[in-house]
């Protein structure tokens, strides 16, 4: 399979470049990104560079872009025949993302959103725990997700978040992954039953720390925060507790730590979290073109998550 990879920041090159190089059945044969400074960064790979992808030299795409223009590049690869892995989020609210209307079914069917950790093993038992009662028969779930700190001194970080700031609040960037994992987790799409949201200090765009309440089918509950753009960070996990026992998933390594009446025991998976994830991926995206599976996670997956994050942050504003 012919790939591009179209988005050259940080994404990008630090997780899709390394995992498309690795896989042996792509072949990555262009790398595209309007900002020449970073085409110019990344010359010392010899793969030919472009400022954007000619569809009719490859059969598909991977789509490390910001979520304000993921929406046009998907369709309009798509829209030339080509299979489109999408980082997500895969718009920055439900009324930018009302633009996939534009695709027809087979379209739609060839686009895969990046909702990259849901193919981590974790999730997959953690699914398993729950399903089989070994935490209890109804569970409270707490997603701690706090990631990019405020580093003053580095500029081009600060700018960078700011930026996306002004798309929207951490919710609907993190909150992509968690209620993707949630939805596996727990079974089905949830109620918002309130929401909070704070700005740590003025000037931000805007607020850089969300949280919700969230019941799910079954009874389940989920409380949940985000935060980003604070000089400290607290730690980031998700714990769920259950009449029989708890279970938590360390928010960096995927590692899980059960304990029940029995004891304590933890799980860990072969190699790191980000190299067996997205390599995960990618073998989903190569069945998807070939056609033994459909995709996953779809392009509906990713709006049900970004309806989610939506609606809590509809609540706090």
């Amino acid at each position: 399979m012919r790939v591009a990879l179209v988005g050259l920041g940080d994404i990008g090159l630090s997780a899709h470049l390394p995992a498309l190089q690795r896989h042996p059945d792509i072949n990555l044969v262009q790398l595209a990104d309007p900002n020449p400074t970073r085409r110019t960064a990344v010359a010392e790979l010899q793969i030919p560079l472009s400022a954007a992808v000619d569809p009719t030299t490859v059969d598909a795409v991977v789509l490390a872009t910001p979520p304000w223009v993921t929406p046009g590049l998907t369709i309009s690869y798509a829209q030339a025949g080509l299979f489109v892995l999408a980082e997500k989020p895969v718009a920055t609210s439900i009324e930018a993302a009302g633009v996939y209307g534009r695709l027809n079914p087979d379209e739609r069917g060839r686009v895969q959103v990046g909702l990259t950790y849901r193919h981590d093993p974790a999730i997959g038992q953690l699914a398993s725990w729950i399903a089989d009662g070994t935490l209890g028969e109804t569970v409270l779930v707490r997603a701690h997700i706090y990631d990019e700190p405020f580093r003053p001194d580095d500029t081009e970080h600060t700018a960078r978040i700011t930026a996306t700031l002004e798309h929207g609040p951490p919710v609907v960037h993190e909150g992509a992954h968690v209620f993707d994992w949630l939805t596996c987790l727990l079974n089905g799409q949830p109620t918002v039953e309130d929401a909070w949201a704070v700005h740590t200090r003025p000037g931000l765009p805007a607020p850089n720390l969300t949280g919700a309440r969230l019941t799910y089918p079954g009874g389940h509950q989920a409380l949940v925060e985000f935060g980003w753009f604070t000089g400290a960070l607290p730690r980031c996990e998700l714990t769920v507790l259950g009449d029989r026992g708890l279970a938590v998933l360390d928010g960096f390594t995927f590692d899980l730590t059960l304990t029940t009446a029995e004891g304590e025991k933890v799980v860990r998976f072969p190699g790191d979290r980000m190299t067996r994830c997205f390599d995960r991926q990618l073998d989903r995206f190569v069945a998807l073109y070939n056609g033994t599976r459909a995709a996953e996670p779809s392009l509906d997956d990713g709006l049900a998550a970004l309806h989610t994050a939506q609606l809590i942050a509809g609540k706090t504003t």
